[in-house]
């Protein structure tokens, strides 16, 4: 008796029947496959999408090779990359959170990581595989018949990772050759290397910039809490500008490495925001001070920084040097010339502030705080209807917090008494 395996040759002639048969609703189903991703999927970096369903010719070779146990079973076996579905993202980072909202949204078959085990002495692309089952309202009706079996592969991978592997693609798996040459095999894993190394430092990059980002949020925030304290004051009537709070020792840790002026601003704006004062305002003067000089718009946010930190330590005539000269060096500065505002609201010249706050608006006309700064000046000087508009404007602009209100409360009193 023959126990050998009975080799199935599927004619081809009928697989391409069946395969024109099944391509609209392949297509249509990999369509809405498509859009439940680009709807459900959420990144800081907008992904871009590439889907296709693979061509007859590449089909045909497939299930020659892989011999699928559907082949012989249905009219059309199925393969797991029928139907595919590439989401290219930006960082390293966005890699595992696609994988994570995935599997949280779709039924997982498998996940498969190309190229993981490799080594950089080995060529090859690296990328994260998902198999998917066909959501059930993409199944259709009645009339609607899908290869059973039918999955949906979905690969995640990094603009470069993608890159590589259409290069690969091209040089070894659809050439007649396949370089088994050793300096050929160099060059490749030499390449591939590169391009692993250059996601990593776009990735690197990427996370300085998100530290640097909290960093700064965290700085503007303690500047407007103080800024909004003795504006309060000023509502009340009963601002003492040597009461004012100092900002100072807030616990926090950061690790930073030195020797790049990158490096500095770091360390400063987190000095900063722990309440070390004297030490950002020691190195941002050290960034400005140094030779070379940094560029004018280099120069003008380090200024801006500074003038921060000396307002956080109720050092008002110097903040505003600082304000002043960042618009010296970048006229253009618009929130140097809000802070310059500021400091005059405080000092109680009003007139300068509103000129101030009203060249930072023309600059950037959505700032929803500087109308409510402006109108808090205009208040001051008795204009209450102008005072009212802005406050309009800040409200559109999505600002209705507690001071927008109390403002609000005391402008229309004043408009009802003026009746």
């Amino acid at each position: 008796m023959d126990n050998r395996t009975k080799i199935i040759i599927p004619d081809k002639e009928k697989l391409a029947v069946a395969y024109d048969k099944n391509y609209p609703v392949l297509s249509a189903v990999l369509f809405g496959i498509e859009n439940q991703l680009k709807s459900l999927l959420r990144l800081a970096s907008k992904p871009t999408y590439k889907s296709r369903v693979k061509s007859f010719q590449s089909y045909y070779k497939k299930i020659l090779r892989v011999k699928p146990d559907s082949m012989g079973k249905q009219e059309l076996p199925v393969i797991t990359d029928l139907i595919g579905i590439r989401v290219i993202c930006a960082f390293l980072e966005d890699l595992a959170e696609v994988e994570k909202q995935i599997i949280q949204n779709f039924d997982i078959v498998e996940i498969e990581r190309k190229g993981a085990s490799r080594t950089f002495s080995e060529f090859g692309y690296e990328s994260v595989h998902v198999l998917i089952n066909i959501p059930e309202k993409l199944k259709g009706g009645k009339d609607v018949h899908l290869p059973p079996g039918l999955v949906c592969e979905i690969q995640i991978r990094t603009i470069l990772q993608d890159a590589w592997a259409e290069v690969e693609h091209e040089l070894v798996y659809k050439s007649e050759f396949s370089p088994f040459d050793l300096p050929l095999r160099r060059k490749l894993a030499s390449m591939n290397a590169s391009l692993s190394l250059a996601d990593i430092i776009f990735q690197e990059i990427r996370d300085y910039q998100n530290k640097l980002n909290k960093e700064m949020d965290f700085r503007r925030s303690l500047f407007y809490e103080q800024a909004d304290t003795l504006s309060r004051e000023q509502i009340s009537d009963s601002m003492t500008k040597d009461s004012a709070p100092v900002f100072e020792n807030r616990n926090s840790s950061l690790p930073y490495v030195h020797g790049t002026i990158d490096d500095m601003i770091l360390e400063a704006i987190h000095a900063h925001n722990t309440g070390e004062l004297e030490k950002a305002v020691g190195i941002y003067t050290q960034i400005i001070t140094m030779q070379p000089q940094p560029n004018n718009i280099v120069l003008s946010v380090i200024l801006k920084h500074r003038g921060m930190a000396r307002f956080s330590q109720n050092k008002y005539k110097e903040s505003l040097e600082d304000f002043l000269l960042s618009v010296e060096k970048d006229p253009k500065n618009f929130r140097s010339l809000y802070y310059i505002g500021i400091v005059y609201s405080i000092q109680g010249e009003d007139d300068k502030a509103i000129d101030y706050f009203t060249q930072s608006l023309e600059i950037n006309g959505y700032q929803s705080h500087v109308y409510y700064r402006r109108a808090l000046a205009k208040y001051h000087k008795c204009a209450f209807d102008e005072a009212t508009e802005d406050l309009d404007k800040a409200q559109n602009l999505g600002l209705d917090n507690e001071d927008c209100q109390k403002l609000r409360n005391i402008l229309s009193t004043k408009s009802e008494l003026s009746m």
